[in-house]
């Protein structure tokens, strides 16, 4: 496989180096949408792990994937990963607390659940863990659990953990907007995700917005 479009376990296996026996893969999906959530996915993976070579074949970059591609590995990628978990925020959040804190929020959901467990979180604090996160920026702030935050540009296309984290959110999110296209017809939700392509933006402004779009990113379109 071309390190160029596949995934690998290189950063991982430096932080399992570093005396830490768990990676906690974090990426977002549905940032640059005018409507619906943002998702933030988590992956969790274990050094114990003794399938921890094998995830699937076909993983990349989630953006780089077909639908199809992405639904036919969402399950090998469930049983591959030792947990995981997809945490949203609303529209009506990102309007009112702006991108960022509604990033937070997403991811603090997602770790929660992911952290709901006693036994685990006592298992991570006594075997060590590391976020691995996607971009330049630590975003997540307070909800990181007090865990260490390593920041990788690109990760999202070059660490296996990551890459899963993102399929995941994506997938979870990809559905939840096929569900709100059967709410709010009109829009084309099932088509585009939410995202600003020339058929939604013809909605709405034929339409209006509706009670998922992000009414604070819609000034300029709607001007």
């Amino acid at each position: 496989m071309s390190s160029k479009i596949y995934p690998s376990l290189d950063s991982e296996r430096r932080i399992f180096e570093r005396g830490n026996r768990f990676v906690i893969g974090i990426d977002e999906v549905g940032r640059g949408a005018i409507a619906g959530p943002v998702a933030v996915g988590v992956s969790l993976i274990d050094k114990a792990n003794q399938n921890l070579e094998s995830w699937p074949e076909k993983l990349q970059d989630s953006k780089l994937m077909t639908a199809k591609s992405r639904s036919e590995i969402t399950q090998p990628l469930i049983d591959w990963v030792s947990s995981h978990a997809v945490g949203f925020s609303a529209n009506t959040e990102i309007d009112e607390l702006g991108i960022s804190e509604a990033l937070r929020l997403a991811a603090g959901r997602a770790l929660d659940e992911l952290f709901k467990d006693a036994t685990f979180r006592k298992l991570i604090a006594q075997d060590g863990a590391v976020i691995l996160l996607d971009g330049s920026q630590n975003w997540l702030g307070k909800v990181s659990y007090g865990l260490d935050v390593n920041l990788q540009v690109k990760a999202d296309t070059n660490c296996v953990s990551v890459a899963a984290a993102a399929v995941l959110a994506k997938t979870t999110r990809d559905s939840l907007m096929q569900e709100l296209d059967q709410q709010y017809p009109g829009y084309g939700i099932a088509g585009h995700k939410g995202y600003a392509s020339a058929a939604h933006i013809a909605a709405l402004r034929t339409l209006g917005p509706s009670a998922i779009h992000r009414v604070t990113w819609l000034t300029r379109i709607l001007a």
